[in-house]
């Protein structure tokens, strides 16, 4: 209602009370602003069909309302076609649900821990050859009797005790991840994820861009689906080798915006050491999940969504042969995210930057006086930009907030 107060979230996801030093939230619930209840219903048509127009502008202004949070991401993240009815998405969603059973069977099956209600802590298998170590289990040892395994089985079980100890360390502050069974479901959907996806498999991070969608999602189906909806636009992120990091191009591209639109941070940064600007790769990798607070980060991702938002991506996801006709489905250039629409108007056949690398530099060119008098390293490159006045421009300027990441200089 307008003229209320604005209200906290940070009762939407509860802090054990002997975790004292967790930042509190600066993301405020404001009516008339933030995308409610009311407002997402009466976007549908009797049918099912939402005019997702009418619900990007008020995401990007204020954010999403945490009771829908997690239906509102699966549109923002393509799960869905706007266009679609009720009773098409049920349908789809039953058979995801089911196709996720039957990759989950696959993994139980060769490492049967998946779905059992366990998870792993400790290798169970070595880089050897897929050789046995002092805590194989029986399970891994019956394997191995049977002969020499698949390169694709052994790479995967290789991941499982990585993932299994990042999730022990994932936002365990939260008292949602007091219930084993919640770990379970974030083990699972990490160690299912693994096993799709042979090029990335499971890195470092990817637990913490999970984790939000188990804690808004109940269903572990619709959490795996969610999750990897959102690996298909971050995935390049982590595709690491031992000479390159998978965000190189945007550090690159970061380097560059900064260096056009203040020089003399730029230089500033270059006699710290960080003229390459590797202090921003976890940033960009996981998109500000630990330099924020839980909430703030999760109303920092919906606006960029929201900005970002290309309803086609839902057709070049679902059948990828569809790409070319998709184009023909989107009717009004209002059904796109602001930021996109901006990118679609120029035109150009150079894939757009994310709206993260506008966003850090947009926060570097802020802060820029004070990293210039007090910034005497990279420590203190990253503590500044992750104050809380940082956390303000981000999350509590609308059109400013739009006018400072459209940034483009041509070089």
């Amino acid at each position: 209602m307008w003229g209320a107060p604005a209200e906290p979230a940070d009762s939407y996801y509860e802090v054990r009370p002997e975790c004292t030093d967790v930042p509190t939230t600066k993301f405020k619930i404001r009516p008339g602003k933030t995308l409610s209840v009311r407002k997402w219903q009466a976007a549908f048509s009797p049918d099912g069909q939402l005019d997702i127009s009418k619900t990007l502008g008020r995401i990007h202004r204020g954010g999403i309302h945490p009771t829908i949070r997690g239906e509102v991401w699966e549109f923002l993240l393509c799960c869905f076609d706007p266009r679609s009815t009720y009773e098409e998405r049920e349908q789809l969603r039953l058979e995801r649900r089911e196709q996720y059973e039957k990759l989950k069977a696959v993994c139980h099956e060769i490492f049967p821990v998946v779905g059992s209600g366990q998870f792993i802590t400790a290798p169970v298998i070595s880089e050897d050859a897929g050789a046995e170590t002092p805590n194989s289990t029986e399970i891994v040892k019956d394997l191995l009797s049977k002969g020499p395994l698949d390169k694709r089985i052994v790479d995967w079980l290789l991941l499982l005790h990585q993932i299994g100890l990042d999730v022990k360390r994932t936002d365990r502050s939260l008292v949602f991840y007091e219930k084993q069974e919640n770990l379970l479901k974030l083990w699972d959907i990490l160690a299912v994820y693994a096993w799709i996806d042979t090029d990335v498999g499971y890195c470092q991070g990817m637990s913490d861009l999970c984790s939000p969608m188990i804690i808004l999602l109940e269903h572990e189906a619709d959490a795996f689906w969610c999750f990897e909806r959102l690996m298909r636009r971050l995935r390049g992120n982590f595709r690491c080798t031992a000479s390159s990091v998978g965000v190189e191009s945007q550090l690159s591209h970061l380097a560059m915006v900064t260096q056009v639109i203040d020089p003399k941070l730029h230089q500033h940064l270059e006699t710290l050491g960080g003229g390459d600007y590797l202090f921003a790769v976890r940033m960009l990798m996981v998109l500000f999940r630990r330099e924020f607070s839980f909430c703030d980060s999760l109303y920092l991702w919906e606006m960029m969504w929201a900005l970002e938002y290309d309803p086609d991506l839902f057709y070049l996801y679902e059948e990828p042969s569809m790409e070319e006709s998709s184009k023909l489905k989107s009717r009004s250039m209002r059904n796109y995210g602001k930021f996109e629409r901006e990118n679609m108007k120029m035109k150009t056949e150079e894939t757009p930057l994310p709206i993260s690398v506008f966003l850090v530099a947009s926060v570097l060119k802020d802060k820029s006086t004070q990293l210039l008098h007090e910034a005497r390293g990279l420590d203190d490159v990253v503590k500044v930009s992750s104050e809380y006045e940082c956390i303000q421009l981000l999350l509590h300027t609308e059109s400013n907030f739009y006018n400072r990441v459209r940034i483009r200089p041509r070089f």
